[in-house]
């Protein structure tokens, strides 16, 4: 039995994820359809299992395995595998008793409670989260397409693109130009285009040291700005420059025939362009008005429901739930809180107000990690920063508290895997 106050822990994960409630709800084997099979829905699925062993929980997921943007960055620039970013859902299924449907949500009906599948099955729910991800904007940036993602990868989701864009720059000559675009605000991290220049410049020095690597970016300020140019003022020097939009790193369109890049003032013509257009939620949590016509999801952050439609939750990246970023880590616990304001709601009893906190971590180079972190409360249905509780790297740290902070990201991604798909 999980006391009310042990779920809540469990809800931001303090409690171990082997207990199982055996309290009986109100409203017998509800079922949780979760739409979404990475850090948020995954987890979502999980807890609501833990939190309540009668619900009837389906996990909808695009593909059999899920290939994780964080640590693809390390795979983009040779570091580790493709298969070490790579999860199944066996575990789900076999431990949680989790149903577990392999296909893509393509509408919801949230007057009939249905949500359609790409085989033209449908789902009923009592209760749906959705966890569906971004969506990149096509034609955002003048002449950027499907196809042309082909050439220029944003490899913004990770599998083949990731790979694509590895193989580029294995394949690009000594002396080759590497340009990464990066849009406005607000945009999925990771895989964290800061962090993805730092490992390629980190890869060109060690294999091909006289290519460069240029940052063409929309913007001016970014998180971690000072530690990202103190550190390539240290490590990268002649390799990798930044350029803000105020100086002309705004992107306006590409040529892919003549494989030209072209901002506000300048043309590039790369070896490699890694193309990152904006994004905006998924479809299906635009269908039907959940974003308002805005792009992003507005939710109740004493859980996660829509602002616009009642038994749909949206965490992750598809939901405004700022100040915590589109990040991993922030899907993770978003996820926790959901699933315990849904058991709740299913009782008919409180919710509980959630507590939770987010940790970005990113890699310069292998042995040296920079992070950024935050807690955060529920303030009339909005969540607000603790205060005193957010905080960054020093500026100024030795070289052996650079190496631990790049064991821990290391350990982070180890818990954060194991705690959504173990």
């Amino acid at each position: 039995m999980i006391t009310r106050r042990s779920f809540l822990q469990l809800a931001t994960g303090a409690l171990a994820p082997s207990l199982l409630s055996s309290r009986s709800q109100a409203q017998a084997k509800a079922r949780v359809v979760v739409v979404g099979g990475g850090f948020g829905g995954a987890t979502c699925a999980k807890y609501l299992r833990l939190g309540d062993a009668s619900l009837n929980v389906i996990l909808i997921a695009p593909q059999k395995q899920f290939i994780s943007c964080p640590f693809s960055n390390a795979v983009i620039a040779g570091l580790q595998p493709l298969t070490s970013v790579t999860h199944t859902y066996d575990t789900l299924r076999r431990r949680y008793g989790i149903r577990v449907v392999y296909a893509t949500a393509t509408a919801l009906d949230p007057v009939k409670h249905h949500i359609t599948l790409s085989d033209g099955k449908t789902l009923s729910y009592d209760r749906a989260v959705l966890a569906p991800g971004i969506e990149l904007q096509w034609g955002a940036v003048d002449g950027y397409t499907v196809g042309a993602s082909t050439i220029f990868p944003h490899a913004w989701e990770a599998g083949p693109q990731t790979e694509l864009l590895r193989r580029q720059l294995e394949m690009m000559p000594n002396g080759g130009l590497v340009v990464i675009t990066v849009p406005e605000n607000p945009y999925r991290c990771p895989p964290g285009p800061y962090e993805r220049a730092s490992l390629i410049a980190h890869y060109v020095k060690q294999h091909k040291p006289r290519a460069k690597v240029l940052i063409l970016d929309a913007k001016d300020n970014f998180t971690k700005k000072e530690l990202f140019i103190a550190a390539w003022k240290e490590l990268y020097s002649g390799t990798l420059e930044w350029i803000a939009g105020s100086q002309g790193g705004r992107l306006q369109r590409i040529d892919i025939q003549k494989g030209i890049v072209r901002t506000d003032f300048d043309e590039y013509k790369p070896a490699v362009a890694n193309i990152i257009p904006p994004q905006r939620a998924a479809t299906i949590a635009r269908q039907v008005g959940l974003d308002e016509g805005k792009g992003w999801c507005r939710v109740r952050a004493s859980t996660f429901e829509s602002a616009v439609h009642r038994d749909v939750h949206i965490i992750g990246d598809a939901a405004i739930t700022n100040p915590i970023p589109k990040s991993a880590f922030g899907a993770n616990v978003e996820a926790k809180a959901c699933a315990a304001a849904i058991v709740s709601l299913l009782r008919a009893e409180p919710v509980p107000e959630p507590v939770l906190m987010n940790t970005c971590y990113s890699l310069v180079a292998p042995n040296y990690g920079i992070s950024i972190t935050g807690a955060y409360r529920v303030e009339n249905d909005a969540l607000v920063t603790i205060t005193g509780s957010d905080g960054t790297s020093p500026l100024d740290a030795p070289a052996e508290v650079r190496a631990r902070e790049a064991d821990y990201a290391h350990s982070w991604y180890t818990n954060i895997t194991a705690d959504t798909f173990s």
